[in-house]
């Protein structure tokens, strides 16, 4: 249904290979279980190379898709997404907001909490920081 390749707006990406109907659930997003207070370490590398792969599970729980993660990793932000995120019994699912075309790249958007430290590129002109 789905496969990783060079995006558009940022590194990789993942594209449908296939129309995907709207609420479907694409991908889980995989990834070690950590403490949040361990995601606070982790997310200063990342955020250094561009990167943003630590997920609010919980207030407590984070998964790091940088560690043991799948392609739901590659999925690039966009302040006008596709996809959005349903946590169900501990599980961060990746589901279509409306039907996606063959060959378009999903997106969601990513609600960081942090700082804003690195420039949207989900089309030109965005001003907004994730």
């Amino acid at each position: 249904m789905i496969e990783k390749r060079r995006s558009k707006i940022q590194g990789w990406g993942v594209y449908a290979t296939q129309a995907i109907n709207k609420n479907t659930r694409i991908i889980d997003y995989a990834g070690e279980k950590i403490s949040n207070q361990e995601s606070l370490k982790r997310e200063q590398r990342y955020i250094k190379n561009g990167h943003i792969w630590c997920f609010k599970l919980t207030n407590r729980t984070v998964i790091d898709a940088g560690v043991g993660g799948n392609d739901a990793r590659f999925i690039n932000h966009a302040c006008r997404p596709n996809c959005y995120i349903h946590i169900y019994g501990g599980t961060i699912w990746i589901r279509a907001a409306r039907r996606i075309r063959k060959g378009e790249e999903l997106t969601y958007h990513y609600n960081t909490d942090g700082e804003g430290l690195i420039k949207c590129r989900c089309r030109p002109g965005c001003q907004h920081l994730i």
